[in-house]
This record gives C-alpha cells, structure tokens and sequence, in this order.
C-alpha cells in the first residue's frame, strides 16, 4: 500500500452529505480530495489507457505560472508522444504503482516516491509496466532562459533520497526535502515536499511573491489561507496566488506533507506596464 494519497474516483452515493469545503477566492482555491472523482477528470492526447485530475492551470488575474495534473495510467497504458509543447519542462512524482520512463534515450523503473525532472525539449515515454494503475504528479512550466545560465539537465531520483533540510530553530518540526539546491539558478521552478511533525507549525504569515501548489501527500494540518483557517488532510489540494498570505499548524499524531510548487530564480516579467 503506497504512503501517500492518490484521488478517490469512482461517484459518492446519492445518500452522501454534501462536502462544502470546495472553496474558490480572488487569492487561493481549496480542492478537497473528495472531489476528484471519476466524472472530473480529463483524458490527454496520445496518451493510452490514461486519465487525468488538471486541479492546476494558468488563469490570467490568478496563479499564472504552471499546470499540474494527478495522472493514473492503466497497465499497458502510456505514451510515446507525451508532450508536444517544446517549452514545457516537467516534474513528475510517482504515488502508486509502478512504471518505465525513458529519458534522453535510457530506461528507468519507477515506483512509489520516484521524482523526475524533465528539461524543455527533451525526449521521453511512460509506460505502466504492472497490472495496476501507476498514479503520478505532473507538473508543467514553460522554461525561462536566462542569458549566461546554463540548461538544466534531467534527473531522477527518489523522496527517500532526497536532501532533507531542517528549518532553523525548528528542532526537526518543520522541514523541506529538497530535490535541486535554491541557488542553482539553472532552475526556476522549486518542486519540493515540505514535512511537518506533530504540531510543528509555520510560525508566522508567509507572504512572498512565489505562488503555490500544495497536494497534500500524508497528514493534517491546520492551514491558514488568507483570511481563512482551512482543515486539510491527505488528497486536498491547496492553490496560491502570489502574496496570498499563509501559515499551518500540524495535527494529527503521524507526520504531515505536502509536495509544493514554487517559481523562483527570474526576474519579473513587466509585459503588463505601460
């Protein structure tokens, strides 16, 4: 049984009690587990035996940066063609089951807690190579270049060796299990799994230019959201604009994490001043 949490499917009952918790402001959305089911999700081109969550995409006024999908593949599923935008880059983070990527032309197994970065331009494939469904994160950014800044290269590791960094003054509570170096400014996105013990917290409003996107792997948590103090666990799904203020307290009595998306490392596109 894979530690993290993967999407329901399937359709609540007709005797089931509404879920209100869906909620969708001018500065973060809250997508609860319980509403991706079957009838919600998205089939992709090129793509075999393949359906997909898009709980993340580029709104104009909103996050403006990057798409994620929750991704379940069938065995036998795939594809040789799985994306035809040349300026897309790509992590992807395996949660159930098991499956081939090729990279740059060489094979690689995966399971659950695989993590792969995937440069703009580059040739790959996925295939489920197991008789059950393959469940992983893919999250899309169209790369910015920077003069003078070299390409990153693609790589693939897994969260269990990942480098994990202790928040000062912490004692452990709060942590970030970082899979690029913030200061390898080929990258400008961050995708990370930021970990929690009981009743660690984020102490403070954070408030920062970077927007978000917080799939909530394991665990409860208090997250505050603006204005709002939001119950989330295991499946929920968190979307932040940039400056939107945000703060947590861990619950529960097991650890709490989440896989984050941030951009980082550019200036500022001024496209919008006069």
């Amino acid at each position: 049984m894979t530690r993290y949490a993967t999407p329901p499917g399937g359709l609540p009952p007709q005797s089931k009690t509404l879920d209100e918790r869906a909620v969708f402001t001018e500065s973060y959305a809250f997508i609860p587990a319980d509403t991706m089911r079957d009838i919600v999700t998205s089939f992709l081109p090129h793509w075999k035996n393949t359906r997909a969550w898009i709980i993340a995409r580029p709104m104009t006024g909103f996050s403006e940066t990057f798409s994620h999908y929750i991704t379940e593949v069938g065995p036998g599923g795939g594809s040789t063609r799985p994306d035809d935008n040349p300026k897309a880059q790509s992590v992807l983070f395996v949660v159930a089951g098991a499956a081939e990527i090729t990279l740059m032309g060489q094979a690689h197994s995966l399971t659950a807690g695989s993590y792969v970065y995937i440069p703009a331009g580059a040739d790959w494939t996925f295939r489920n190579i197991s008789d059950v469904p393959a469940t992983f994160h893919w999250i899309r950014k169209a790369y910015q270049a920077a003069d003078g800044v070299a390409l990153p290269q693609p790589f693939i590791t897994h969260d269990d060796n990942a480098t994990v960094i202790e928040m000062p003054e912490t004692d452990g509570k709060w942590s970030t299990s970082r899979f690029v170096e913030p200061e390898d400014l080929r990258h400008d996105m961050h995708v990370n799994i930021v970990n929690f013990l009981p009743d660690g917290c984020i102490p403070f409003m954070e408030t920062h230019v970077m927007e978000h996107g917080l799939y909530v792997l394991e665990g409860t948590a208090k997250y505050r959201l603006n204005q709002d103090w939001v119950e989330v666990g295991p499946g929920d799904y968190m979307w932040l604009r940039a400056f939107c203020p945000q703060a947590c307290v861990a619950t529960g009595d097991g650890p709490f994490r989440y896989l984050l998306y941030k951009d980082v490392n550019r200036h500022m596109p001024l496209d919008l001043c006069p």
